[in-house]
């Protein structure tokens, strides 16, 4: 135990806490035996977090609280006197005139306002920001037999360049909270999960999950864009923000990803094993640079990540219980 953060079972705070990712986080915290705040826009909105309030522990160890990512100072309340903070919330939006207006900077002053509201906190021992393994691999200047590793950023310009808002505003928010916290000395961890898969705890899905059941419906358009990518358990995303708060010696970046595939590798091993799915044999190919992604630094903690089988097993029968897919 002496490797880990003392109590370990406090209080923290989750942003944005009815999102993919962070309601399995609230999900597993709330399991280990953390009391929880979570933020989320309108506490008022049964219907939309109505999933929360069901997981077990939510009635005893579960608060939900209103806060706004634009608004400065709307945090106080949810992070004060919580022992630590995984922000996971960010800016969704599709740009009409100008991006830089809509994605970049609430993404980046919304990191800020939560950070700014951390600093008030004397009882905090660490945050742990959400970032995406997209912010180390957006880049023309690698080489492809070195697996990419949290040493590697994403390329500003070529983000800017090829109008990647998505992977900028990811890439300069993580910069801006690096430089926030070490200005101010707080702890900051960060995890830089790829492409998450797995069931929605929400009945309502979010773009990823829509994106993986158009897949499995046979539509192309979205998934044909990724070209390479990696895949990550969405219960392993959440267990290794857990692991990286507690663990005492963790620190810097950790990138968060099990399989690394090409398109056409992951459309031949899903239209093997789902038959019964029309899903695309291949798709157009994207030139894309070859890469694959170093875990070692996670993995030197003893994670282990479930395999792409499991992560579109799991998926799958969530998606046929919520009755968006028919019984396979």
């Amino acid at each position: 135990m002496d490797k880990m953060i003392e109590p370990k079972l406090g209080k923290v705070c989750v942003t944005g806490a009815s999102g993919f990712l962070a309601s399995w986080l609230v999900k597993r915290l709330l399991l280990s035996g953390y009391h929880v705040i979570g933020t989320v826009r309108d506490p008022g909105n049964e219907k939309k977090l109505a999933h929360l309030w069901r997981l077990e522990g939510a009635n005893e160890r579960l608060q939900l609280v209103k806060a706004d990512l634009k608004e400065e100072g709307s945090f106080d309340k949810a992070i004060m006197g919580c022992h630590g903070v995984f922000h996971t919330a960010s800016p969704v939006l599709k740009p009409t005139s100008d991006p830089k207006e809509e994605i970049l900077g609430p993404a980046m002053e919304g990191t800020l306002n939560v950070l700014r509201s951390c600093k008030k906190n004397p009882y905090l021992r660490r945050v742990v920001l959400t970032s995406s393994s997209s912010t180390v691999r957006v880049r023309d200047d690698f080489d492809p037999n070195m697996p990419l590793d949290e040493s590697s950023w994403s390329s500003m310009e070529l983000c800017e360049r090829l109008q990647i808002w998505y992977v900028l505003s990811k890439t300069l928010a993580e910069k801006a909270a690096w430089e926030f916290c070490n200005k101010n000395g707080i702890d900051l961890v960060t995890v830089l999960p790829s492409f998450v898969i797995g069931p929605s705890l929400s009945p309502e899905l979010c773009s990823t999950a829509s994106d993986v059941l158009g897949l499995l419906k046979g539509e192309t358009e979205k998934f044909k864009w990724h070209g390479r990518m990696g895949y990550v358990h969405i219960d392993d995303v959440a267990a290794c923000h857990i692991l990286v708060y507690e663990h005492k010696t963790a620190h810097g970046r950790f990138l968060c990803s099990s399989t690394v595939l090409d398109n056409n590798e992951l459309a031949s091993f899903l239209s093997a094993k789902y038959p019964s799915l029309p899903i695309p044999k291949r798709f157009e190919q994207q030139d894309r640079p070859y890469y694959e992604f170093n875990t070692s630094k996670l993995k030197n903690l003893g994670f282990e990540f479930k395999t792409i089988d499991d992560m579109f097993k799991d998926c799958i029968a969530s998606l046929v219980e919520q009755g968006y897919l028919s019984s396979i």
